[in-house]
């Protein structure tokens, strides 16, 4: 049975950007699979007692800009600091996610709206521009969006995130193989490991 790659993530993480643009290269090279669940971070983060302090802290901000773009450089993908990203309805975004893998698009949706974030900075905020996006990545935009606001998908997401931090998560992105947890786009390496031991 092919390993399984149990990828936790909120958009709202670029680091959780640069884990997704290598997740399905590592998934095709070691014949696995990888398992989409978007949780609230910040929600997570106040039931499990963590803080997001590369808000808080200036100077670690200041650090993360420059490591974004040197992990972006080596990955050869595309970054831009996105000024609006305070303005994006982020759980929204993790919603429509899980609508994306209820009807089989997962990765295509993912990756739209992760590119759309952080490849390409652009104002998701804007709900017209939102739908746009998902148009060009062949999605019915308005309908997905108009299904992702549906009570059904606040509560899913919402046990998505108590499911998280149940499991261990304490921050995105979080990476599952098994029972072994991994934080960080930096410790995909490990992720790689575990997979070849569970073949």
């Amino acid at each position: 049975m092919p390993a399984q790659i149990d990828f936790y993530f909120d958009f709202v993480s670029p680091y959780s950007y640069l884990a997704s643009t290598v997740l399905p290269r590592l998934a095709v090279e070691h014949a696995a699979s990888i398992s989409y669940r978007p949780f609230g971070l910040l929600d997570l983060m106040k039931i499990v007692g963590n803080r997001p302090t590369t808000v808080e802290c200036k100077n670690k901000a200041i650090y993360a800009r420059a490591d974004l773009q040197r992990w972006a450089k080596y990955y050869g993908v595309s970054f831009a600091p996105n000024a609006s990203w305070r303005s994006i309805d982020f759980p929204e975004l993790g919603r429509g996610a899980l609508v994306g893998v209820d009807e089989g698009r997962g990765p295509d949706y993912v990756n739209a709206i992760y590119r759309a974030i952080w490849g390409n900075a652009v104002d998701l905020s804007q709900r017209a521009i939102l739908i746009g996006a998902l148009d060009q990545a062949g999605f019915d935009g308005a309908r997905l969006v108009e299904r992702a606001d549906s009570a059904q998908y606040v509560a899913k997401l919402e046990n998505n995130t108590s499911a998280a931090a149940g499991r261990g998560v304490f921050g995105s992105p979080t990476m599952f193989v098994g029972e072994q947890m991994f934080f960080g786009n930096d410790r995909l390496d490990f992720v790689a490991e575990a997979i070849r031991a569970a073949a």
